[in-house]
């Protein structure tokens, strides 16, 4: 079999492809029958990938595999419908291209890739992706929000609609999960994560993962995920995108480390590399980030593509002083494919012929590109996603309509609610829509909104309508711009709110101020907005606040002040619809913060799994670890949300007083609604290692489930510690778990808890 497929490379042109294809289908045929009486055709499948790849590697002149590992953009023009430019297509037709970014649509997608089956010499299918991050033409609410669902299994399923509808568009791969950790709410991007703590960050990484990828990658709809990015861009210095992180290696692999392990051990076929440098180190030159860690540690067998031209910016890290010297760094350290720069296309020829780069680092890179080639399909099926009929009937459909608002619906975080104002009664005589971001079909998408579109965004003035009664009057005024410095409209604004009973005012940030290169110094209300507040808030009317916005704020004055606040986040085209849902009580709100609100910027970064001092604060010492001006605790801690109905926690307890290092233990509790309302908990189950041989977190989130509870239920709700949740790097960073005192917490938020104790001998 290897020597006849072997062969077909002293062929050329299309004789070599239909040789390749010939050879190994019969071989393929003849394996099934030799071994099927041994059951081991679904161990062999690596196998016979390994030999096709193997075959092909033979077959393909060096320019061809460099062109496997060189990713570019189409060409976006007004004036045709086409995609690519001349000089691309005859790019893809000498083999010098795998992989395009950007392009979209069935058609379009089928053309191009009939061209690189049809017309290159080897007839190598290309990859299309795209950044589908939170939904496809159905947007979802940003990542950060889906994150507030605490409902990992809902999320999965969001994923797999915008899976299904870019798969429909002809899209094989998205650049996503993004499953950094964000300390530093300042960094914009913090929105299309999943907020600051690495178990919540880990779940969500997985059912990302297994919602784009589906059970079986041959599955229709199904997409290559990719987590991004390795390593710790959420470390950022100051909170500014792009910038140098500086951490201990403790750190990297306890805090910002377990979502990608979570992406790998969920199947994760392939990995970005970060922008950022780590402690001198850019990502996209660290061989022990992306080799020694990633595959030989943790085992990961898919391939790394680079950053948007983060190969070529080496140079500027000032790790290469050359493209090519840029490019050799990034392919040893274990990037595969270069997206953009043009760099292993260009510059590395020259490379592997005058010996500066072994050609087994380019042979490997090729492999790893085409092995996710043929597990997705491309080989036996290149137009999987190009039938233009199902793109047409996949978009928008009303089951995605529905999953959308309902995750919109959970996502939505009730920080107060005083003196019960919501929720609100339908009847109302007068209501005042106020806000930049009350009739907004723009914003409501968010950042990396996909292919969504304004008109299909439902607008909170929309979903209000539809909510209220017809003999309720209903008054909009927009008060001010998101932005701008103008205070012309507020006088209006007031003048509206003082004909009515209730103002709901929608505030927040425009979707361009979160989201990369948005990085704020500044996370108060932007532009007027506070000064709107401020003014409505002199009329003496109830006011209900409903933040839009892309990470936590500073809204202490409107903490202090304001009746209600609603944290809604960018929901996505259902936005409307899930915001009145839940101000007019059809749905009792459970989002759980996935980031800790501060009081100020000065007190950033602040979380909630911070470690402890020798000096924590006391109020009667000045010598102790606390600001002059402002205290210690956040606005709104991790894991808070409010309700309209009231859970009681009790009677907390430990299986056992005393466990073994290899030993599980159970800890529950019970949680009884007590209000008057059916409602979902978040219950959360935290743990501190007391004393250790390297200093622990004063708490650590090992746990949570979502439980519904009608009014007067109380139900006991379990959790399994295991010894990995009990686990940490010691001084040799190895993984263990130590004897001595534990704790567990279990509440509601990382604050409100009870506990319990016991110890591990």
């Amino acid at each position: 079999m290897v020597a006849r497929s072997f062969c077909a490379s002293t062929l050329s042109g299309r004789g070599a492809r239909f040789v390749y294809y010939h050879i190994t289908m019969k071989s393929l045929t003849l394996f099934i029958l030799t071994f099927s009486l041994f059951n081991v055709f679904a161990l062999s499948q690596d196998a016979i990938i390994d030999k096709k790849i193997d075959s092909l590697l033979n077959l393909m002149s060096l320019e061809e595999k460099l062109g496997q590992l060189n990713q570019t953009i189409g060409t976006w023009s007004v004036s045709t419908t086409e995609r690519i430019s001349e000089e691309q297509a005859a790019m893809i037709r000498q083999g010098k291209i795998g992989s395009f970014l950007g392009i979209i649509g069935a058609f379009e997608t089928g053309r191009i890739q009939r061209i690189a089956v049809k017309e290159s010499r080897l007839g190598i299918p290309l990859l299309f992706g795209l950044d589908v991050i939170h939904g496809f033409r159905t947007v979802f609410p940003i990542p950060l929000a889906e994150a507030s669902t605490w409902n990992p299994d809902l999320i999965e399923r969001a994923a797999r609609v915008a899976a299904n509808e870019a798969s429909a568009a002809g899209i094989q791969w998205t650049f996503a999960p993004m499953v950094d950790i964000a300390r530093d709410p300042r960094w914009g991007r913090i929105a299309e994560g999943s907020g600051e703590d690495p178990y919540l960050g880990s779940v969500f990484a997985a059912a990302r993962v297994r919602g784009f990828q589906g059970k079986n990658l041959s599955d229709v709809g199904a997409i290559l995920a990719c987590a991004k990015h390795f390593a710790a861009y959420g470390g950022a210095e100051a909170g500014k995108d792009y910038n140098t992180v500086d951490l201990s290696e403790r750190t990297l692999r306890e805090i910002y480390s377990p979502p990608f392990k979570a992406a790998v051990d969920a199947g994760v076929w392939t990995l970005m590399s970060a922008f950022n440098e780590i402690s001198g180190v850019p990502s996209s030159g660290n061989r022990w980030l992306l080799t020694d860690l990633l595959r030989n540690e943790w085992g990961f067998k898919g391939f790394v593509v680079s950053d948007w031209t983060a190969i070529s910016e080496l140079q500027n890290h000032g790790a290469a002083s050359s493209r090519t010297d840029a490019g050799i760094l990034a392919l040893r350290a274990g990037v595969d494919i270069d997206m953009v720069s043009g760099i292993y296309e260009n510059e590395l020829v020259d490379a592997v012929r005058t010996k500066k780069l072994p050609q087994e680092y380019v042979d490997q890179a090729v492999r790893r590109v085409l092995k996710a080639k043929f597990a997705y399909g491309l080989f036996d099926h290149p137009y999987r996603n190009c039938d233009t009929l199902r793109e047409k009937s996949e978009m928008l459909t009303p089951d995605h309509l529905a999953l959308a608002r309902t995750v919109a619906q959970q996502s939505i975080v009730l920080l107060k609610n005083g003196k019960n104002i919501l929720p609100l009664d339908k009847s109302v005589r007068t209501i005042a829509l106020i806000g930049p971001l009350a009739d907004n079909r723009i914003d409501p998408l968010g950042p990396w909104a996909g292919v969504g579109r304004p008109d299909d965004v439902v607008t909170v003035l929309e979903g209000v309508k539809q909510k209220i009664l017809p003999q309720t009057k209903l008054l909009f005024a927009r008060g001010c711009t998101i932005s701008s410095d103008s205070s012309a409209d507020i006088e209006q604004a007031v003048r509206v709110v003082n004909q009515a009973d209730v103002a709901v005012v929608v505030l927040g940030e425009g979707a361009h101020m979160s989201g990369e290169a948005a990085s704020r110094s500044n996370l108060d209300l932007p532009g007027r907005q506070n000064e709107l507040l401020k003014a409505i808030h002199r009329t003496g009317k109830p006011i209900v606040l409903v933040l839009m916005n892309g990470r936590p704020l500073t809204i202490s004055w409107a903490a202090e002040n304001v009746n209600a606040i609603v944290e809604a986040w960018f929901l996505g085209v259902q936005s409307g619809n899930a915001i009145a849902d839940v101000l007019f009580g059809d749905v009792n709100p459970s989002g759980k913060l996935p980031a800790t609100f501060p009081r100020s910027v000065g007190q950033i970064p602040l979380y909630y799994n911070h470690k402890n001092t020798g000096r924590p604060i006391a109020d009667s010492n000045k010598y102790t670890s606390k600001y002059l001006d402002v205290p210690n605790t956040p606005l709104y801690p991790f894991g808070f949300g409010l309700s309209y109905t009231k859970f009681s926690y009790s009677n907390i307890w430990a299986s056992s007083r005393t466990i073994a290092k290899n030993q599980e233990i159970r800890i529950a509790v019970d949680v009884e609604n007590s209000g008057k309302r059916t409602g979902d908990e978040v219950v959360q189950l935290y743990v501190q290692d007391e004393a250790a041989s390297v200093t622990r977190p004063v708490r650590e989130l090992k746990g949570f489930k979502r439980v519904n509870l009608k009014p007067g239920e109380k139900q006991s709700v379990e959790f399994v510690l295991t010894p990995e949740h009990l686990s940490f790097y010691n001084l040799e960073m190895i993984k263990v778990v130590e004897s001595g005192a534990f704790s567990a917490f279990v509440g509601g938020n990382s604050v409100d808890v009870l506990k319990t104790k016991f110890d591990v001998e």
